[in-house]
């Protein structure tokens, strides 16, 4: 099975505000887009960013060929136990993601 990387043309995670951190698969291409859409499992997506599935927000957004991912900080943005300020290493836990 194929990582989400080999897939996506792109995946960044960023800094959403002091409570929040998104992530962004910027698929490319309508096949790739569906592709991920469909083989992306939001409970998977989840585990593997550990955080609980409730709080776990996702748009899919067509027009665009994007998947936006947003979970909650699991330590407010720019206290002592922040170890992610920008919310940047998250985008690599799931690029990891093996897709069906």
């Amino acid at each position: 099975m194929p990582e989400l990387r080999s897939i996506a043309e792109k995946v960044r995670s960023k800094n959403a505000g002091p409570f929040w951190i998104t992530v962004d698969i910027f698929c490319g291409t309508d096949t790739a887009f569906t592709r991920i859409r469909d083989g992306l499992d939001t409970a998977r997506v989840a585990e593997a960013l550990d955080c609980p599935g409730q709080t776990l927000k996702r748009f899919d957004i067509p027009d665009l060929h994007v998947v936006k991912i947003s979970i909650p900080r699991p330590q407010v943005q720019g206290t002592a136990a922040d170890r992610d300020m920008h919310g940047a290493a998250l985008a690599n836990i799931l690029a990891e993601i093996d897709l069906p």
